[in-house]
């Protein structure tokens, strides 16, 4: 018997997108703004896609984009299309983990396909990751309609889909660790890889899935105190995922309140972070997170080198 972990030691990159692609826009969350949709609909057609607006990505039903049956299905159906090349997640919102335990993860490790977005859709990327699929962590239809084909973040967005991997180099904090590191690039949004911990078919940071993996984790949140934040940290650390951990990227944490004389959430990371005696190469305050004009696109499971300095830090994307 093949033992599937064997397949996700290193993930591959799905096809890299060409002009002329079939892309398929969907809600495998929450229900997006038509306007939204539009946009990004001229902006992909620009950059020379077929795009298709999937036919339930404007449904609704309590606070999501329909029923999760529903959405499984709409999924299903595109990852299984073979003209189908890349799914851009409408927008966040919620719900996109009461998809896995819907789809066989086989479904995803055979139809290899790139899926875009961030927030809510990290439960999708996390069970790319252990499918053996590398995802791609990016804006979604609101930055590409307010931005447009030519704004300078959504052409990273353009280079990362079709395989110009060129990094990203960008201003230093004061509470940067240096040094360098390599790794595989992992991580999101903390509530929702939180929500499925312990899944060993969906969460990419589950003890066997990272064994033989050192990696370098990324983490970001929005409007999430700084208890719950500490929480959260405390227990990437309790489940043995800092030990695979070569390199820590923290993105941007928004819409909180600061509490107990820290000055902000980097305050209250940092020292959370020399409590628990995580020493390798740290970046703080980098661009990726819920503020949609400064969200770098991030491939999730390619072989990364970070480089950090007080000054500035590098992201490389390995060849």
């Amino acid at each position: 018997m093949i033992n599937k972990n064997e397949n996700r030691v290193l993930p591959q990159a799905p096809a890299w997108l060409r002009p002329g692609d079939k892309v398929v826009i969907m809600s495998p969350a929450s229900t997006p703004v038509r306007a939204h949709v539009e946009g990004a609909v001229c902006v992909l057609g620009e950059w020379g896609f077929k795009v298709e607006v999937s036919e339930a990505t404007f449904d609704r039903w309590h606070m999501y984009a329909g029923g999760p049956d529903a959405r499984t299905e709409e999924l299903l159906k595109h990852l299984l299309d073979p003209e189908v090349k890349a799914i851009f997640a409408s927008r966040g919102g919620y719900g996109s983990s009461q998809l896995l335990c819907r789809i066989d993860p086989d479904v995803l490790r055979q139809n290899p396909k790139w899926i875009i977005g961030y927030s809510d859709i990290s439960a999708l990327h996390s069970a790319q990751l252990c499918a053996g699929n590398m995802s791609i962590h990016a804006c979604m239809n609101g930055a590409l309609a307010r931005g447009g084909a030519n704004d300078k973040l959504n052409l990273m967005l353009r280079d990362a889909l079709t395989g110009n991997l060129k990094g990203h180099t960008v201003p230093g904090h004061k509470y940067n660790t240096p040094g360098t590191a390599s790794g595989i690039l992992m991580g999101g949004n903390m509530y929702v890889l939180s929500q499925i911990a312990g899944s060993r078919d969906y969460d990419c940071l589950e003890r066997d899935n990272l064994q033989g993996k050192d990696i370098i984790l990324f983490i970001e949140d929005v409007g999430e105190s700084f208890e719950r934040v500490n929480s959260m940290l405390s227990q990437l650390y309790l489940r043995g995922v800092m030990k695979h951990v070569k390199g820590l990227i923290l993105g941007r944490f928004t819409d909180y309140k600061p509490r107990w004389d820290y000055e902000d959430m980097n305050d209250m990371l940092h020292d959370t972070l020399t409590g628990l005696g995580i020493d390798v190469p740290t970046c703080y305050d980098f661009p990726v997170g819920h503020d949609e004009t400064w969200n770098y696109p991030m491939i999730e499971g390619h072989p990364v080198t970070l480089a950090v300095d007080s000054k500035e830090v590098t992201l490389t994307f390995n060849h």
